[in-house]
């Protein structure tokens, strides 16, 4: 107890000082600690950039304070009066003392650099000409929208592959009120996507991509052919911009941010969160084309990052639609499992591999938002909804029908909840049909082809998607 010494040494003005000062900051924490663990959004002031700079400096002269404390207060207590060998003893004690209370303040002024070089390293400093500028002091950091749409992107870029092909293409559409979110994935063998009359690629395709190909234009090639296309495109590096367009009037939505992650890398994100619990329905092998590698066996299994990401991206025996159903489980959980206190035991290496293999163009002053906007996601009704056959055909899409689907759902999702279901509510991840019936908790059939029939344009919840 910070003043204890001095008390015991007769200095009874400074020890009730310290004392005092010692029981109000204690005070002052624990009430911001409990406004915290109340509500989680009360955090995301801490992730503001000059935030992270005041913390680190408040630790540091925290740090000192404590280490000079302890040299006060053993000066107090009169250590001259020891013999020489008491002197030493105690010495050695309160040196090993000082270096002690220090070490936590290290740890956090170090852990607060970390998340200040991450936002740094993933988070672009300026906005590009396509996103809003920030927004004044006091006003709202979404422009007084009520829907955000964030375009999360799986690619497949390598050492050994030549450019990017985005397999995995999910827009989840948030509302900023509430955080109900729905999630729309989008196969990649979409055919002949259009652009709307704003997209430089819309004169370039008024038929849509690459329509004179029969089995060509697909949805994943968009992104490289944008790059491949400057002149075209006004600019380097517009393959973003140009699946955003595409997708959003596929949609219907406007689409406003885009995330991307290294599939390859993504077995890095899932180790560095210990894992996923995955409820795997049948057998799925994986590794190559042929499953040589190993078998991801039936059951509730928590994956590795090698294995969630082959149980994301298996064919063996499956197809593209069947993988879409799995990815959005793996996001699922992901979300489900990323819990705070799981991300702040293993944060260095979370943050490690999110700066290696993250890329998006959400600029660094919507962090903070952000992430008050993510806490009501976690805590919100999520959805999801796929467009595969037999509801919607990638060859011959019709588009009226996918955005009359979309605001379908999206107006789905804000209606209030239903009651609860039983806890393990099933349906094959890979089809959207009728309602799934409830049943004991057990591996089932393994999502295959997509050949069951229903109302594909109805969207579920990931409970009842994927058991989790």
């Amino acid at each position: 107890m910070p003043g204890a010494a001095h008390l015991r040494a007769g200095q009874r003005r400074i020890g009730l000082v310290l004392v005092s000062v010692y029981a109000v900051l204690v005070l002052a924490i624990l009430a911001y600690g409990l406004s915290i663990a109340g509500n989680l959004g009360n955090a995301a002031a801490l992730v503001g950039d000059g935030m992270l700079v005041t913390i680190v400096v408040l630790a540091a002269l925290a740090a000192l304070a404590w280490f000079a404390l302890l040299v006060t207060s053993y000066i107090a207590l009169g250590p001259s009066r020891l013999n020489q060998q008491g002197q030493m003893i105690t010495g050695i004690v309160v040196g090993v003392l000082c270096v002690a209370v220090m070490s936590p303040f290290a740890l956090t002024a170090n852990t607060v650099l970390t998340v200040r070089n991450t936002i740094n390293g993933i988070f672009p400093s300026s906005a590009d000409s396509d996103v809003p500028p920030a927004a004044k002091e006091g006003e709202d950091p979404w422009h007084g929208k009520e829907r955000v749409n964030f375009l999360l992107i799986g690619g497949d870029a390598a050492s050994n592959r030549t450019g990017v092909r985005t397999d995995s293409m999910t827009v989840a559409s948030v509302d900023i009120k509430s955080g109900a979110t729905v999630l729309f994935s989008l196969p990649r063998n979409l055919q002949h996507v259009r652009f709307p009359a704003s997209s430089p690629l819309h004169d370039q395709f008024p038929n849509g991509y690459l329509a004179e190909l029969g089995n060509g234009g697909l949805l994943n090639e968009v992104w490289q052919y944008a790059n491949d296309h400057p002149e075209i495109m006004g600019g380097k590096n517009k393959g973003p911009r140009a699946l955003m367009d595409a997708i959003g009037h596929t949609l219907g939505l406007k689409i406003d941010y885009y995330a991307m992650m290294n599939m390859y890398g993504f077995a890095d994100l899932v180790d560095a969160i210990g894992g996923l619990k995955i409820r795997v329905e049948q057998d799925v092998k994986w590794g190559g084309h042929y499953g040589t590698a190993g078998t991801i066996k039936a059951g509730y299994r928590r994956l590795s990052g090698e294995e969630a990401l082959w149980y994301g991206r298996s064919r063996v025996n499956s197809d593209d639609f069947s993988r879409m159903g799995r990815q959005r489980c793996v996001i699922g959980a992901f979300a489900q499992q990323a819990t705070p206190a799981v991300i702040l035991t293993n944060f260095t290496k979370i943050a490690g591999a999110a700066k290696r293999l993250a890329r998006t163009n959400i600029p660094q002053h919507l962090v903070q938002p952000l992430v008050e906007l993510a806490v009501k996601v976690k805590d919100a009704k999520i959805t999801s909804l796929q467009f595969v056959p037999p509801q919607f055909w990638p060859g011959n899409p019709e588009w009226a029908k996918i955005r009359t689907a979309t605001r379908k759902a999206i107006a789905s999702s804000l209606r209030p909840a239903k009651q609860a279901q039983t806890a393990h509510v099933s349906a094959s991840p890979t089809t959207t049909s009728s309602p799934a019936k409830t049943r004991t908790a057990q591996p089932t059939q393994t999502p295959t082809r997509n050949s069951q029939k229903g109302k594909g344009d109805d969207a579920k919840s990931l409970e009842e998607l994927c058991g989790l």
